[in-house]
């Protein structure tokens, strides 16, 4: 049986994660508060910014800002996006 959690990207009642991401009071928080499709969005939008600004994430500055850039996805801020990026069209 899933466990549901209040999405706070989506604000609604959706599976949420089986097990936290990452150790921690961080891990924890995302675990009770994401929901596994707002996590799967968020670890390609990751890899999109990875890629095309050449993060490398043994850098201080580079985990700084994909932590920064998680906290702004999951609360639909203004978060960054690839230069040039098109969103898929939704059918």
């Amino acid at each position: 049986m899933s466990r549901t959690v209040h999405c706070r990207k989506y604000k609604k009642d959706l599976p949420g994660l089986d097990r936290a991401p990452f150790p921690g009071a961080e891990g924890e928080k995302i675990f009770n508060s994401v929901s596994k499709q707002a996590w799967q969005e968020w670890l390609q939008h990751q890899t999109m910014l990875i890629n095309e600004n050449q993060l490398n994430l043994l850098d201080p500055d580079s985990k700084s800002f994909l932590d920064t850039q998680r906290e702004k996805f999951f609360d639909n801020d203004n978060f960054e996006r690839p230069k040039g990026y098109v969103p898929p069209s939704k059918k």
